[in-house]
């Protein structure tokens, strides 16, 4: 069996503020192989994109506190320097970040910024950086690559400006791709092809990904596994088959019924689940949705651990409900439809 090509072991990064100490992740596990794609899902503040940037080494800083470990081909990322991590950021593992309007400089043309990015990792001179950017350009399906290379952000299209951002990413061939949200503010036509066009540079680099979004939905297809975060925390991780086919947490039931069907009669609005994420600072006792849970009951009051509880290995959950009444109760929550508490 091939090594992990990194792994992630009980990462927490909490922030120093004046209000408190905000627990933005809160001891995350996971590998990732060579080739495969790993699904991060869940509400806008449950950890998705600290977790991310941490392996990027972007939440360093005075206000920061780390722990657990970041190990890319043996080392571990948040042991090394600013400089030594220069290194690794772009040219072992690139990033797709989530707004690519905000993200590209809009004063330097879009080929400028790629070709500085492969001359921040290689010993190449300009013009064979702009030929490569002209490359890559065409990689990711920009018509007129030759042309548009010259252009600048705001003359591009935004499934344009992703299209550039995932070719910045995979200028230095990353063994690691990271993908921010890459479908927000996509319409759903561009959003698969978005999603089809890292699948299938993932094939060609041979790359791992990361792949971080709100919706399920975006995963389907392309994620070998998904893990499911809230609060800071993982409540659920699996195959991807098994988290859509026999989801355990009642939050994954939540995300599941927000997604639009085509199998289903069309609601009046779509399902959300009730209520609003807990604060960082001062996180509910006991398991962390248990506030906005239709099904929570006594128990729910301690900690639950992450751990598997149903018979398919490496199907884990961080849930007290019994597993004959989750695949009992699910269905109603799924369906997007309200449920009473039980």
């Amino acid at each position: 069996m091939a090594e992990p090509l990194l792994e992630v072991e009980d990462l927490s990064v909490h922030f120093a503020t004046e209000d408190g100490l905000v627990r933005a992740v809160d001891g995350v596990s996971f590998d990732l192989k060579r080739g495969e794609v790993l699904g991060i899902v869940g509400e806008s503040g449950s950890g998705k994109s600290v977790t991310a940037m941490t392996i990027m080494g972007l939440t360093r800083g005075v206000n920061a506190r780390f722990g657990g470990s970041v190990r890319y081909a043996g080392k571990d990322l948040l042991q090394i320097s600013d400089t030594e991590m220069q290194d690794y950021r772009g040219n072992e593992i690139g990033m797709i970040f989530q707004d690519p309007m905000t993200s590209l400089n809009p004063v330097y043309r879009v080929g400028e910024q790629i070709s500085e990015a492969i001359r921040a990792h290689e010993k190449v001179d300009k013009r064979g950086a702009r030929r490569r950017s002209v490359e890559l350009l065409k990689q990711v399906g920009i018509p007129n690559p030759e042309s548009r290379v010259d252009d600048f952000p705001h003359q591009f299209s935004g499934g344009m400006r992703q299209r550039a951002m995932i070719a910045m990413a995979l200028s230095c061939n990353p063994a690691i791709l990271i993908a921010d949200e890459p479908t927000t503010a996509l319409d759903v036509t561009i959003q698969a092809q978005i999603i089809e066009l890292i699948g299938r540079l993932k094939d060609d680099f041979d790359s791992a990904v990361i792949m971080i979004t709100h919706d399920l939905g975006v995963v389907a297809d392309i994620a070998d596994d998904i893990m499911v975060m809230y609060a800071g925390r993982v409540v659920e991780r699996g195959a991807t088959r098994d988290v859509f086919y026999d989801p355990q947490m009642p939050y994954t039931w939540g995300l599941l019924g927000s997604i639009p069907r085509l199998d289903r009669p069309r609601p009046e609005r779509l399902y959300s689940i009730k209520g609003t994420p807990p604060s960082l600072i001062n996180a509910p006792r006991g398991c962390k949705f248990r506030p906005r849970c239709p099904h929570a009951f006594e128990k729910c009051q301690e900690e639950p651990r992450l751990e598997q509880r149903v018979e398919t290995p490496g199907h884990l959950d961080r849930c007290w409900l019994d597993v004959d009444f989750k695949r009992e109760h699910r269905g109603a929550m799924i369906a997007g439809e309200s449920t009473e508490a039980a």
